[in-house]
């Protein structure tokens, strides 16, 4: 069975409605799929509606940003109650927090030049729901950045025009709220983040000790040898292995539902305990 446990709807930086994304999961072959958008749940009712249409297993989840060491880290929870009040007033102060970045952001590359970047940046998004992503894309289309790794590069991290520094949820605080809401909690992608290995295996087992259920082994990007890395460090601190292609939709991240290598252990599956 395919299995796809990180992906994004409109309702936060990707392009696909709810309902599009759980048709594409299907057309892929997916038998269970989780719609994961960044810090809101919003669009899980449309996706499960036509997770019912389609015959497919909709996990909820939702991706929230949190912070280790000083560093912005996201961490999935998976198979939550999306409306517990717990889970969604950690979500709210979140949401609070993006709209007063997006609005800095947009100050920021107006300083260094772009023109109505906040404009351009709504125009591109379907909710007010403004992230990196959609500033990245924006200035991508607007030919200021060939592509979204140079816009980061050169706007959007540190005290570039349009870093925006801020304090999300501590990740013991944000493990929580899943774990409030019945859900599990998963690190996405381990080796995306500036970190030394040494690094990422001290970050796994603060968090494991904070009650962090599992780590995504399989991303869409994963070589054979990182899987065989991240699943002897997510074994060392009692983890459990979840997957997830981190699909967005936008047509210059050449990532597909579904497309995902095996786990190298089927028996420390996430979803072998539910």
């Amino acid at each position: 069975m395919i299995i796809d446990l990180h992906n994004h709807s409109y309702y936060s930086d990707g392009v696909l409605s709810p309902s599009a994304v759980v048709r594409l999961a299907k057309e892929s072959g997916c038998g269970v799929f989780a719609l994961t958008d960044h810090d809101t749940t919003d669009g899980l009712a449309e996706a499960q509606q036509e997770a019912n249409n389609q015959q497919i297993k909709l996990i909820h989840g939702v991706e929230v940003s949190a912070m280790w060491s000083n560093m912005t880290v996201h961490i999935v929870g998976l198979n939550i109650d999306k409306d517990n009040p717990v889970l969604q007033a950690g979500l709210k102060q979140h949401q609070d927090f993006r709209k007063l970045r997006a609005e800095k952001m947009a100050r920021g590359l107006s300083g260094a030049g772009v023109v109505g970047a906040l404009e351009k940046t709504k125009a591109l998004a379907k909710t007010d729901m403004l992230t990196r992503t959609h500033f990245a894309q924006m200035l991508v289309q607007e030919g200021v950045c060939k592509d979204i790794k140079s816009v980061f590069r050169r706007f959007l991290t540190g005290k570039k025009p349009g870093g925006v520094g801020g304090k999300w949820a501590e990740f013991d605080e944000v493990i929580a709220w899943i774990h409030a809401a019945g859900g599990v909690a998963v690190l996405a992608h381990p080796l995306r983040y500036r970190m030394t290995n040494t690094k990422v295996q001290r970050m796994l087992s603060h968090l494991s000790n904070a009650g962090l259920d599992g780590v995504e082994v399989v991303t869409a990007h994963s070589t054979n040898e990182e899987i065989a890395l991240i699943s002897q460090w997510a074994d060392e601190v009692g983890l459990l292995y979840s997957c997830g292609s981190d699909y967005h939709g936008w047509h210059n991240q050449r990532v597909s539902i579904g497309v995902l290598k095996d786990l190298p252990n089927a028996n420390r599956a996430l979803w072998s305990e539910w």
